[in-house]
């Protein structure tokens, strides 16, 4: 057994996220250790944002993500604003760069207590997706579901936030889809390599959008960051939006996403505490620093 390190479970407006402090250690949160905390219902969680040391000279934290089902992320938004309001409870300080798989995370806490994280330029190719053939407008693509001539769901937009997604317009209340069936068909689809987030998005307004998602390894899932990006650009892209937009998540829970002319997706939000413990990395036992409420196998 490994020593235990600490951890904090959060959620940004739902999207339920374990920070777990690695930093000071060589080792890595094991996929099994997350599968196990996913299991227990106290530590459910969508990303577990493992911190660790820094990498790369003016960096703060190089951040690894895991799904709940163990498989490595590329981006959470959500999760980094957890990151944020974690380190900067303990720190003092407001503004980061995180260095992640998919690059660096500039993020600040405003005064209001709301975060800030810059996810970067959103990236359109085909190949950068990726998709596992040619798509010169990547707007629409073909892709459906249900009957041929009266299809569900069709010609979702695709994008790449740092980990892919495509967004299917709908008309429709975003409810009244069965996304826990589809999501899985549609994450797996052999046109995505590395498999992608499902997301159906209804514009509501030039500045406005609901949305759920079916989040890649994790599922359904009650606000998904990125997946909000993917859809704000995706509708300013096509024309449906503004470059500002407030979206909507299944929690109720909004956020704010700006895609800036310097190409650059802000994403600002808030960040919410739960409670704190201690996890091994190894096995994702664990237990609550709160005297005498433990979970997990000691």
């Amino acid at each position: 057994m490994s020593a235990r390190v600490p951890f904090a479970k959060m959620n940004g407006i739902g999207n339920e996220i374990i920070v777990a402090d690695m930093r000071g250690r060589a080792g890595r949160v094991a996929p099994a250790a997350a599968v196990a905390l996913a299991a227990d219902p106290a530590t459910r969680f969508d990303q577990i944002m493992a911190v660790h040391d820094p990498k790369t000279p003016g960096t703060q934290n190089y951040i690894e993500i895991l799904n709940s089902d163990g498989s490595p992320a590329q981006a959470c938004g959500n999760g980094t604003r957890c990151v944020v309001a974690a380190l900067a409870a303990e720190t003092g300080r407001r503004d980061f760069v995180f260095e992640t798989v998919a690059g660096l995370l500039n993020a600040v806490e405003h005064e209001d207590g709301s975060i800030s994280v810059d996810l970067g330029r959103p990236r359109f190719g085909w190949q950068d997706i990726p998709l596992a053939e040619e798509f010169r407008d990547t707007r629409a693509i073909e892709l459906q579901i249900g009957p041929i001539d009266a299809p569900v769901l069709h010609s979702p937009s695709v994008v790449s936030m740092g980990n892919p997604h495509a967004v299917f317009w709908v008309d429709r209340d975003v409810w009244s889809y069965d996304l826990e069936r589809f999501g899985p068909l549609l994450e797996n689809h052999p046109i995505f390599p590395e498999r992608a987030n499902i997301t159906i998005a209804q514009v509501t307004s030039r500045d406005a959008m609901t949305i759920r998602t079916w989040e890649r390894g994790a599922g359904l899932t009650l606000a998904c960051g990125s997946a909000a990006c993917a859809a704000a650009v995706s509708a300013a892209r096509t024309g449906r939006t503004g470059r500002t937009v407030t979206v909507t998540a299944p929690s109720g829970g909004k956020l704010v996403i700006e895609w800036r002319d310097d190409d650059h997706v802000i994403m600002t939000g808030p960040a919410e505490w739960e409670f704190s413990g201690r996890l091994d990395p190894e096995t994702g036992a664990w237990a609550r620093d709160v005297e005498g409420a433990a979970g997990g196998a000691a």
